[in-house]
């Protein structure tokens, strides 16, 4: 197969910005707590609870858009929680972070159990159906690739920039990169630097649901043990490579969600005898060399990782 033909066909940019999508608002989620000073290790287990509960909550009868809010209100609950231990009280944030994503994916395991003991297969739900805009969805290529994708991909595309307008360009957003930078001071000029560090990761954590919740309300329509299947650690990587910039992420996301879709082509189209699980393994091998390539360059928030003491010097 000539992969130089992909990059000229609809449907595979199509597809890469389907799967870009879950990894866009994790990502995204990650800069706002990282910026704040705050590394947030549980995003993994945050977005397999935004998984399960976005799908409980339409399984059960509610409405498709009442689970993409029940999704982030448990990421934020579990953002809370990652908040006590790292800002509040100073405790490790890579141990804590840990904790979470083993919390996250034990607790959606456990209720998938819970509410359909004798199971097999995982029950559907009608998920988030593609949209058809009128005029934007004809364009040439423009068109199908963005214009007539579900409503949450969108959504994830008009989150990079208000993220990028709020974290640049308004006071707020000067705030918490103060804090991630500076938080003595960012204690001196009057702010509540555990305030804002504590909305921060709770705020990042909510999008790391919905990230999870797209997974089960419109990549797919449902729910399936371990289904993150390493997403949240990529958004990880993702930070870094761009340098804690979201116009940069949105990019990486793309490249990587690219590598994810020439992957499945070769692997589905391919008659050598490799392995499928070489072919698995090349997204996450060239995000890696990208991540060592860019990541020298980078300007890390400065009191990340750095635990904030009221009063201290």
């Amino acid at each position: 197969m000539d992969i130089l033909s992909l990059v000229f066909e609809t449907g595979f940019w199509l597809a890469t910005v389907r799967m870009a999508t879950p990894l866009i608002f994790g990502t995204m989620g990650e800069l706002i707590c990282e910026r704040a000073g705050v590394l947030n290790l549980g995003i993994e287990g945050i977005m397999a609870a935004g998984c399960m509960s976005g799908w409980t909550w339409v399984y059960l009868g509610g409405t498709l858009w009442g689970g993409v809010l029940f999704a982030a209100c448990v990421g934020a609950a579990l953002g809370l929680l990652h908040a006590v231990f790292t800002v509040h009280l100073g405790l490790s944030q890579h141990v804590t972070g840990l904790g979470i994503t083993m919390l996250g994916a034990s607790l959606s395991s456990f209720a998938f159990r819970m509410i359909l003991p004798q199971v097999t297969t995982p029950p559907k739900i009608v998920p988030f159906a593609p949209l058809d805009i009128p005029v934007l969805s004809t364009l040439p290529f423009i068109g199908p690739v963005l214009f007539s994708q579900t409503a949450l991909t969108l959504t994830a595309f008009i989150l990079v920039a208000v993220t990028a307008y709020v974290l640049l360009r308004t006071p707020l957003g000067l705030a918490l990169r103060m804090v991630g930078e500076n938080p003595l001071a960012a204690e001196a000029q009057g702010l509540s630097v555990l305030a804002l560090r504590t909305g921060a990761v709770m705020a990042g954590s909510a999008l790391m649901a919905v990230g999870g919740a797209f997974l089960t309300l419109a990549a797919f329509d449902a729910f399936y043990i371990g289904m993150v299947n390493g997403r949240g650690w990529i958004c990880i990587a993702l930070v870094v490579f761009s340098s804690w910039k979201p116009g940069k992420a949105l990019l990486g996301t793309l490249l990587f969600a690219a590598f994810d879709a020439i992957q499945m082509r070769v692997q589905q189209q391919s008659i050598s005898a490799i392995p499928y699980q070489f072919y698995l393994m090349l997204p996450y091998l060239c995000s890696i060399l990208a991540l060592i390539a860019m990541s020298r360059k980078a300007a890390y928030p400065k009191a990340l990782l750095v635990p904030f003491r009221k009063g201290e010097r």
